[in-house]
């Protein structure tokens, strides 16, 4: 029995070291893990949502991409969401109900694309309550790492966040190669009846998130304590602010330049034009491939995205801010002009199959671009105060989704330009090399993340050390994100 005990031990301190990255198994880390593993999984509709807007809605590029714009507003309003669940409890808790309500939102929502939706606008109406369910649920989930991420040690620093991206990669994984395969069995309506069971599971596990109840004396309580600038990560957890000091806390951060710089320098970097829309024509309509081929690459994305988490984790989180954005930056952008090779068919005369080169690149890319937006996720929860966490991380992540949308609206505007259709692609090679150079813009402001040895001015916590162990905050490039509003787009 000691025998059995002892060894039971030792393989919980290996999991806990080798997959845990250090973070203590509890059932509230579970719970937070299991979220994000929800977040992955959804992309098993992927590619249901977009044969079923094209074949049985017979919806148009334009309509659909019309779509995709309202179905992206709930991940730029996520702050609202924030904001409400940093200041309306609901019966006394912060997190926990609205974690139980965005499932089984979720739920209905699949449920209905799989039964009564049979038009463009009950379709919007569908996929934007999907889309809202997963954004609460986000805003939540990402609150509960910040406040745990600000209590992470030095040797610790980003390890919860690397968890947390690691649960979503492997969600992914698990449906990548089914989100095509399922499709050559099943209709679009019976995936999206599988798919609605998951969102369920949200709600389930809400219940084990360690949260306090808030009453009127543990209010005061917290205020005053807040007030007095204690620096408890264990009481700000439980802290309720009123909407007036939400809005002054809030109004505080955002004015710093430490603040500012690095979100404006994020938004710069995600807003630059993207190829995506074009190029996907271009796999489906002059390269032909299949819906179990994409799910292939799916796949094989996710794989890369354990890679990128792996590698940062492993040899790049001591790294400066600054030297990660630059040559990852740099070196993303020469890499991705090898879609020239596949836009031009030189692939072709070198040898080299149009299915194996797209599966290499997709790889390379997925994982540079992991590597990049790491950092960010740590840096932005490390900008958090306390009593606020909700709603500036999900400020900090609008902007990136804002600047997301930006990117996807230049991208339609230059194709345009450019004469690229749906059936003509002898300017694709422009688009690519526009839209790969333009990614080189970001990095005349670099000095506009902080320095290895800086600090960041935190208005609750006062100064709070930034190491070089914190780098830089759901595409294969340097779009990339564990929301449902990418994995609902076609890649």
């Amino acid at each position: 029995m000691l025998i059995s005990s002892s060894g039971f031990s030792k393989v919980k301190d290996s999991v806990k070291k080798t997959i845990l990255f250090g973070n203590e198994p509890t059932p509230e880390l579970i719970a937070i893990l299991t979220v994000y593993f929800v977040q992955g999984i959804l992309g098993l509709a992927r590619l249901a949502v977009s044969f079923f807007l094209k074949d049985e809605l017979g919806l148009s590029p334009a309509q659909v991409s019309a779509l995709f714009g309202i179905v992206a507003i709930p991940w730029v309003i996520k702050p609202v969401f924030g904001f409400i669940s940093d200041g309306l409890p609901i019966f006394g808790y912060r997190r926990r109900p609205y974690l139980i309500l965005s499932g089984l939102l979720g739920t209905l929502s699949w449920i209905s694309l799989a039964t009564v939706v049979n038009n463009s606008w009950t379709a919007t109406i569908a996929i934007a309550c999907s889309s809202l369910s997963v954004a609460v649920s986000d805003v939540i989930v990402d609150s509960l790492v910040v406040e745990r991420a600000r209590a992470e040690s030095q040797e610790k620093a980003g390890s919860l966040q690397s968890l947390c991206w690691g649960a979503s990669a492997v969600g992914s994984l698990l449906t990548a190669y089914l989100s095509g395969l399922l499709l050559e069995h099943f209709s679009n309506r019976t995936v999206f009846f599988i798919t609605a069971a998951f969102p369920l599971i949200v709600s389930a596990v809400a219940w084990l998130i360690a949260e306090l109840p808030i009453t009127r004396d543990s209010r005061k309580k917290n205020n005053n304590a807040n007030n007095n600038q204690q620096d408890n990560s264990t009481k700000n957890s439980n802290n309720v602010l009123s909407v007036g000091q939400q809005v002054k806390q809030l109004r505080q951060a955002i004015s710093q330049k430490a603040i500012w710089l690095p979100t404006a320098f994020l938004f710069i970097w995600q807003a630059t034009p993207t190829s995506d829309s074009a190029f996907f024509f271009f796999t489906t309509n002059e390269l032909h491939f299949e819906p179990e081929f994409l799910g292939r690459v799916r796949l094989v994305t996710s794989i890369a995205s354990l890679v990128g988490i792996w590698i940062f984790q492993r040899f790049l989180k001591s790294v400066p801010f600054r030297v990660i954005f630059g040559w990852s930056t740099v070196i993303s952008a020469f890499l991705g002009m090898s879609m020239l090779l596949l836009v031009t068919h030189t692939n072709r005369s070198l040898g080299i199959d149009d299915h194996w080169f797209s599966l290499g690149d997709s790889l390379i890319l997925t994982v540079m671009g992991q590597i990049a937006y790491m950092p960010v996720l740590i840096l932005a929860a490390r900008l958090c105060p306390p009593g606020i966490e909700a709603t500036l991380f999900a400020l900090l992540m609008s902007v990136s989704n804002m600047a997301g949308l930006v990117s996807h609206e230049l991208g339609a505007g230059l194709t345009h330009l450019l004469g690229v259709t749906e059936t003509n692609f002898n300017n694709l090679w422009l688009l690519v090399v526009i839209s790969n150079l333009s990614t080189l813009l970001p990095l005349p402001f670099l000095n506009w993340l902080p320095a290895a040895s800086s600090q960041i001015q935190n208005p609750s916590n006062g100064l709070e050390s930034v190491s070089p162990a914190v780098g830089i905050d759901s595409t294969a490039t340097q779009h990339h994100g564990s929301q449902l509003v990418p994995e609902l787009m076609p890649d």
